[in-house]
């Protein structure tokens, strides 16, 4: 080796490239999880703190306190709600379905709601309610 090769190591390495890169992977991360379950905006009712079914796949079924149906943010009849959960249901046989009734809600409108699930054939449901305070 003579004195004029250019043959030194790197002193430091450029990390803004992987800094940047988990930057936006983060991003991603913290959207994904706020997507979480949809719907409308109802009173849910006191509940324990038992873990809960939902995610980014699963399916919003709302009862509002004038006993609308709503899938995910949608407003639907019931015939509607069952034609819809079918159609997702060929496409993803596995998917969780969560039920969000307003306090105020006939609870003939959540059993009518629950039917309708149980005829399309989800077995993964929940209800969703508020945690104790």
């Amino acid at each position: 080796m003579t004195a004029g090769d250019d043959n030194k190591g790197f002193d430091d390495i450029n990390v803004t490239p992987m800094v940047d890169l988990y930057l936006v992977l983060l991003l991603i991360f913290i959207i994904m999880t706020t997507a979480g379950v949809q719907g409308t905006k109802v009173d849910l009712p006191k509940g324990s703190k038992a873990p809960a079914i939902g995610g980014p796949k699963s399916k919003a079924v709302t009862i509002n306190n004038e006993g609308k149906v709503f899938l995910d943010t949608v407003p639907v009849s019931l015939p509607e709600l069952e034609a819809k959960l079918n159609e997702y249901k060929a496409k993803n046989p596995d998917f969780p379905v969560v039920v969000r009734g307003d306090r105020a809600t006939q609870y003939q409108m959540v059993m009518d709601a629950l039917d309708v699930i149980g005829r399309v054939g989800i077995t993964q449901i929940g209800l969703a309610t508020q945690g104790p305070k």
